[in-house]
């Protein structure tokens, strides 16, 4: 999209730009902060057919409006982005060979390509633990990743 910008001494700038569909459209920014939309004449890309003044509210929401649809384009790719990832709760046991270890010891994310994100002790969530975070018997860790990725860690923690 090809957009002109022309000084408007004393008012602000006008933009204006033609549609895919061959219409002319401009917004004239005032000073003030207040818009007025153009709808030019198809046939005469220089005669202005229609005008809609906007009040400062008003503009900025119609700007909320016409960006809301680009970030649901955004939200929609990032949840394709998250589709393949899952979340997993593991028992820290007795027996596991990081029972007494610092999550850091376990290099997790770097062996598996998954996340620990959360460590439940008793009635305490601790969330996004630091790498000197210490499992004990019964911790319950919150894992996020891929099938693959959040076995390996439940593999890693529970048979060392």
């Amino acid at each position: 999209m090809d957009l002109e910008r022309t000084a408007l001494p004393g008012i602000g700038f006008c933009h204006t730009f033609t549609t895919a569909r061959g219409r002319r459209v401009g917004v004239i920014s005032s000073h003030t902060g207040e818009r007025d939309l153009l709808l030019y004449d198809p046939e005469d890309p220089d005669t202005v057919v229609d005008t809609v003044h906007l009040s400062i509210e008003e503009s900025d929401g119609l700007a909320d409006l016409l960006s809301a649809s680009q970030l649901v384009e955004r939200i929609v790719d990032v949840e394709k982005l998250t589709y393949d990832l899952i979340t997993q709760k593991i028992r820290i046991g007795p027996r596991s060979a990081y029972d007494g270890k610092t999550l850091g010891d376990t290099q997790a994310r770097t062996r598996t390509g998954a996340s620990i994100v959360a460590v439940v002790r008793g009635q305490q969530v601790i969330s996004s633990p630091r790498p000197d975070f210490v499992f004990a018997p019964e911790d319950v860790v919150v894992v996020v990743g891929t099938a693959e990725g959040t076995e390996a860690v439940a593999a890693l923690l529970t048979n060392g």
